[in-house]
């Protein structure tokens, strides 16, 4: 797979690695004043979450809202991915559910649905989205048949729209890793709008091979990354410095291999300080890309 140029380049009309923040992470801003504060402090582009507050795909007037979102954006000059990670968006009792996974994933199914058509109408440079924690009643076998045919529908509707996918490996779901993505891409016979979302975070957390590698494992299929430090076995989404992740060899990595979409911040348990955060964020990943570009010169904490 060819890393698609980014849809969002016209926006930023930046070279080098673009910078992003996740929306989860304003989750007590108003998404437009969420728009706003990302912007101004220097971030390029925006990791949206479709959630209650922020674009909800299920409220009335969703072409109304998207249409609004999409002309803020561009006043604002930020790009774009659509991520679909909220918690209680489409059950108020269970955390994610239903996934792809469940006995009845239709509401899921119709939400990722939902998701590819706001990516589109969005210009979104990817859609991002990921397999679930299997449900102890379901046997493994049947969790992943389910998966792989939900996921074949959501590459449908995807194909149709002209849409690029980001698949997430998220610690503790079915696919969980990078070779649990290139399982599932290969099951799915190897579409060209299936990507991998790959969290920086997660590569410390999990993944066998140093974090810079895992960049270079995936370069192919990369087309959307979230950013976060982390720490060895623990999956918990952390401020930059105070995991165990060495980012300039990281960011050195995703320039070598040509990635060219975004790389946004995911800090979703930090709305509480969202404005101070994403601007600590920005400095920080400025300075590790400058301390990259310097061979390590400059110091980062």
């Amino acid at each position: 797979m060819t890393v698609p140029q980014a849809a969002g380049e016209s926006r930023s009309g930046e070279g080098g690695l673009r910078f992003g923040y996740g929306t989860n992470g304003f989750a007590n801003h108003r998404l437009d004043d969420a728009l706003a504060v990302i912007a101004e402090l220097g971030y390029t582009g925006v990791a949206l979450t479709l959630d209650h507050d922020h674009l909800d795909p299920f409220a009335p007037g969703l072409a109304g809202r998207v249409a609004a979102v999409s002309r803020r954006l561009d006043a604002l000059g930020l790009a774009v991915v659509v991520e679909t990670g909220a918690r209680y968006l489409l059950d108020p009792w269970h955390k994610h559910a239903p996934t792809l996974l469940h006995d009845d994933p239709a509401r899921r199914i119709e939400f990722l649905h939902r998701a590819v058509r706001v990516g589109a109408d969005l210009g979104a440079e990817a859609v991002s989205f990921w397999a679930g924690v299997r449900p102890g009643t379901v046997p493994p076998a049947i969790a992943w048949d389910r998966l792989v045919a939900g996921c074949a529908t959501v590459v449908d509707a995807a194909d149709a729209a002209g849409v690029t996918l980001g698949f997430e490996p998220e610690p503790g779901m079915l696919v969980e890793d990078v070779a649990g993505w290139h399982r599932l891409h290969a099951a799915l016979g190897a579409p060209a709008r299936f990507g991998i979302t790959l969290d920086i975070g997660h590569c410390r957390c999990l993944e066998p091979r140093p974090v810079a590698d895992c960049v270079r494992q995936v370069a192919e299929h990369l087309v959307n990354v979230q950013i976060d430090d982390m720490r060895r076995g623990v999956h918990e989404h952390l401020e930059f410095g105070t995991g165990e992740i060495d980012f300039p060899p990281v960011l050195r990595a995703l320039r070598a291999v040509g990635y060219r979409g975004l790389v946004a911040v995911e800090l979703p348990r930090h709305s509480h300080a969202a404005p101070a955060v994403a601007a600590r964020s920005l400095d920080f990943l400025r300075a590790a890309d400058a301390a990259d570009v310097d061979d390590g010169t400059i110091a980062l904490r």
